[in-house]
């Protein structure tokens, strides 16, 4: 029996079930600092603008203030499920790795692949209901697009 041959259920397993899930992360983490962005830059214009009111009429604008507070709330959340989905994809590449390490020393590593599985779907879980939570804050600050 070759190496291959000793690899090739490992390849499978990786390819059917560990890449999507890899992927989904991935992408998931590059889409959420596209709005982690867009926060920040929104959060900067508005401080620049109660800044501004504040020099020339001496009072700070509560409706700004407000909407500063929901976008640094929204920027956390978004920050927390970026950071879960990098724990997702650092975990599913540990899985990749074992599952290497166990095929080519011939070494069971079923039980510690499903644990580290469970965790790394935990992780993502816990990323989308942090999106999640961000996008209902987000359509609460803007009632044009609520659910």
């Amino acid at each position: 029996m070759n190496s291959f041959d000793k690899i090739a259920p490992t390849v499978h397993l990786i390819q059917f079930a560990i890449v999507p899930f890899f992927l989904l992360a991935s992408i998931g983490s590059l889409l959420l600092v596209n709005r982690l962005v867009h926060a920040n830059q929104r959060y900067t214009e508005l401080k620049r603008l109660i800044l501004h009111e504040l020099k020339v009429t001496g009072q700070e604008d509560t409706v700004r203030l407000k909407k500063m507070s929901n976008l640094a709330k929204r920027a956390h959340l978004i920050s927390t499920a970026i950071s879960l989905c990098v724990v997702c994809d650092l975990l599913v590449c540990v899985i990749i790795a074992t599952l290497f390490v166990g095929s080519t020393l011939s070494v069971s590593v079923a039980t510690l692949v499903l644990i580290l599985f469970i965790a790394s779907t935990l992780a993502l879980v816990l990323a989308i209901l942090s999106f999640l939570r961000e996008v209902l804050l987000a359509s609460k600050d803007n009632p044009q697009h609520s659910w």
